[in-house]
């Protein structure tokens, strides 16, 4: 089997999306032997070990670097289906990475013309979420084709797009401040009130406490509510100091359920579009298109419906 086959390399994207063999072929619709023989091919044509057959299975580096080109090769095959007016034997999933904040906020509207118009032609885009700094991770190991990021630097074979700025501020509601910060938040007491974290990667309310009290790596009490939402709800219920993004906030500012504390004080996070660059003609070693000119492809579309929402929620990069 020619190690670039494209059956090979959906198996291969199929058994990185289900994590086993057995979902992986009800995926495709094939047996499980078919998998497994599809995927021993590629791997003796190759010369190397693509998956660790392990629960769940993962792909090792090699895996990795076939994965990136699977992706892209779903998203070519989406753009040829719609230029050609064709539907899709079954919906192709583009995975793109975007950070929970901008989920909850800016992102759905922004790709709301996307999805109903893969709905029409046969794709569907599906939304991995993780932190800012780690989506680019995603886009990477090719388990994504595109990622919100905070990542600045373009991956070789990439394009890189500024976004703007997202902004976090410091809330708590009316009660939270009562009971606990009568004097107001200040150096001898924000080590004792309870900040909420939305998980082990959060670190927005560190860099705020630095940034309004001159200390490094402080030392907090944390209540972590894993899911944007709920951080939010959690803030208007009192269990803590919530720092947020300012979109999020500004219902519960408006209304007199959150305050702001030290609204002088904020954490902009500048946020990026990365995604690979797809061409008619393929790329060269450099990442750069050596046939055709650039498509405007699917996943280009997406980047535009980002980059023109980002405009409309986001504050400019150098505000």
């Amino acid at each position: 089997m020619n190690a670039f086959d494209p059956a090979a390399l959906e198996c291969l994207a199929a058994l990185a999306d289900a994590g086993s063999f057995e979902r992986a072929a009800q995926q495709l619709s094939i047996t499980q032997s078919a998998v497994s023989q599809r995927l021993r091919a590629l791997e003796t044509g190759l010369g190397r070990l693509l998956v660790v057959r392990s629960r769940p299975l993962r792909l090792t580096e090699p895996g990795k670097v076939l994965l990136r080109y699977a992706r892209q090769m779903q998203a070519m095959r989406a753009d040829m289906s719609r230029e050609l007016g064709a539907a899709l034997s079954q919906d192709e999933r583009l995975p793109i990475a975007v950070n929970a904040d901008s989920l909850a906020t800016w992102v759905l509207p922004a790709l709301d013309e996307v999805v109903l118009a893969g709905q029409r032609e046969g794709y569907g885009l599906e939304l991995v979420v993780d932190d800012q700094d780690f989506t680019h991770d995603w886009l990477r190991e090719g388990a994504v084709l595109g990622c919100v990021s905070t990542v600045a630097e373009a991956l070789r074979g990439c394009s890189v797009t500024p976004l703007g700025c997202m902004r976090y501020v410091a809330v708590a509601s009316p009660g939270f401040v009562a009971q606990h910060l009568p004097q107001g938040l200040h150096r001898g007491n924000f080590a004792t009130v309870p900040w909420l974290v939305f998980n082990r990667k959060d670190d927005n309310h560190s860099v705020w406490v630095g940034q309004a009290f001159g200390v490094h790596a402080p030392r907090l009490r944390e209540r972590h509510v894993p899911a944007t939402e709920a951080h939010a709800r959690a803030a208007v219920m009192g269990w803590g100091i919530g720092v947020m993004p300012e979109q999020m906030a500004a219902r519960w500012l408006a209304n007199g359920e959150l305050l702001a504390l030290h609204p002088e004080v904020h954490v902009d996070v500048l946020l990026h579009w990365h995604q690979w660059r797809l061409s008619a003609g393929g790329t060269g070693q450099d990442g750069a298109a050596t046939g055709a000119p650039q498509r405007a492809g699917t996943l280009d579309r997406i980047g535009r419906a980002l980059a023109e929402g980002a405009a409309q929620a986001l504050r400019p990069a150098a505000g």
